[in-house]
């Protein structure tokens, strides 16, 4: 899988909800009102990702997740982590 450019990730980042570009990877946290939502939440995405084969790295800081997004074995961002923020997106905020 191709590693996209900068300018097709930042092509990108309108059509996707608070993610942004940093450190060559895609990431987006969502503070959530409690520690334990945020907790329920990573489990919901932890079940997209083991469907799609395809793992964020999460962060959880109390009621904070963070979520990121890189094609590890690509050696950076690929359609592939730009089609599982969209997944990561409609799942959360429904």
């Amino acid at each position: 899988m191709a590693v996209l450019t900068n300018d097709q990730v930042d092509a990108a980042l309108p059509d996707l909800t608070g993610w942004e570009r940093s450190d060559g990877a895609l990431r987006r946290s969502i503070e959530f009102p409690t520690f334990l939502q945020g907790v329920d939440a990573v489990g919901r995405v932890a079940e997209l990702a083991e469907q799609r084969d395809h793992h964020p790295d999460i962060d959880i800081r109390w009621r904070t997740v963070t979520f990121a997004l890189v094609t590890h074995s690509a050696g950076g961002i690929t359609e592939q982590d730009l089609q599982m923020a969209k997944a990561i997106d409609q799942l959360l905020d429904r």
